[in-house]
């Protein structure tokens, strides 16, 4: 039997995704062709395909020979895990390091060439990228989810001084809305405020009709009706493409549309919604259809209009609402209402 090319895993590469042509352009040729940035973020909520799109990203650099990339925890101590993969992903390439040359990691400090005297993580990693830079290779970091926290701020911090001592480094890191966010607006990293930053969008409804349409072999309306369940939501796509694969002999939609439901909630709704104020959770049940006039969420809710702005710029902003024509709101998320009402 053929294998289910979709996935339920996050964050890996599925054998059928919808690649993302101008967001991964965009930021390959700024890395490759211009020095308009070194870092760029990608913002977006769970489930949407920030990690597949970097994992995309490095993966092309990685066949290039001039690149090394790292990706490391944002759970663990960046700089120290930088050090260490960053010595890893070198020792890979024959002839790297100058006979003698030795990175040994003792307990939590880091000794270079047999040296007892134990330095920091810092002083290690210019060292490596001397040999980098003499080598005229580049490294691209990737750091998936990162958190606003002393973590981040040390590591980001000695970036920023990094690249001012012209090493060759790029920087990829994706995050919710408001950890990047409460990142960009630290004082202490103004820099990451200038750094481009794209907020990824739903993904394109006449690229998943025929990547379903492909698959399953199907109609083009048919693939249409299933692209258009899942608003273009990553995850979703997955999702029923992995249960309607299951069912394609004999595809029972209502079987598969309680199945959907099921399975966004377990791995990604109920997450999401514990994360919103009891006010979102109002506005977002009381947007029971699309196309939802702003009128009617307030008569409901008893918001003052004047006042729904507010609230709406912010569901925008952690990508559960979109405006969809004067006046009125949609939910981002396939089936969110079906699923929320229930809770």
């Amino acid at each position: 039997m053929t294998k289910n090319p979709f996935t339920l895993t996050f964050g890996k590469q599925p054998d059928s995704f919808i690649y993302r042509y101008e967001n991964s352009n965009r930021i390959i040729e700024t890395f490759t062709e211009s020095s308009l940035s070194q870092t760029y973020m990608l913002e977006g909520i769970r489930g949407c395909g920030k990690t597949v799109l970097m994992t995309s990203i490095a993966n092309s650099f990685k066949e290039s020979k001039e690149w090394i990339v790292v990706n490391l925890n944002s759970t663990v101590n960046l700089l120290n895990d930088f050090a260490k993969r960053l010595n890893d992903e070198c020792e890979t390439i024959p002839n790297f390091f100058s006979k003698g040359f030795n990175i040994s990691f003792a307990g939590v400090g880091i000794g270079v060439n047999g040296n007892d005297n134990l330095r920091d993580e810092v002083s290690v990693i210019k060292d490596i990228l001397d040999v980098v830079r003499k080598k005229k290779r580049k490294v691209l970091i990737t750091i998936d989810e990162v958190m606003h926290d002393q973590n981040m701020r040390e590591f980001a911090s000695e970036f920023q001084i990094l690249i001012r001592e012209d090493y060759p480094l790029y920087l990829i890191m994706t995050g919710l809305y408001e950890n990047i966010n409460k990142i960009q607006n630290d004082p202490a990293l103004t820099f990451l405020l200038r750094s481009p930053k794209i907020i990824l969008e739903p993904l394109s409804m006449i690229q998943i009709t025929d990547k379903y349409k492909e698959i399953f072999e199907i109609r083009e309306a048919n693939a249409k009706e299933l692209a258009y369940i899942t608003k273009g939501y990553a995850f979703a796509f997955q999702v029923l493409g992995v249960l309607y694969w299951e069912n394609k002999d004999n595809p029972d939609m209502e079987s598969i549309i309680a199945s959907l439901d099921r399975m966004l909630d377990d791995y990604v709704y109920r997450k999401i919604w514990s994360t919103c104020s009891d006010r979102d959770k109002e506005i977002i049940l009381a947007i029971d259809e699309d196309d939802k006039s702003v009128k009617d969420i307030c008569n409901k809710t008893g918001i003052k209009n004047e006042s729904f702005s507010r609230y709406k710029e912010r569901l925008v902003r952690k990508g559960l609402v979109t405006s969809s024509g004067y006046g009125k709101v949609s939910l981002t998320l396939p089936r969110f209402y079906e699923v929320a009402s229930k809770y």
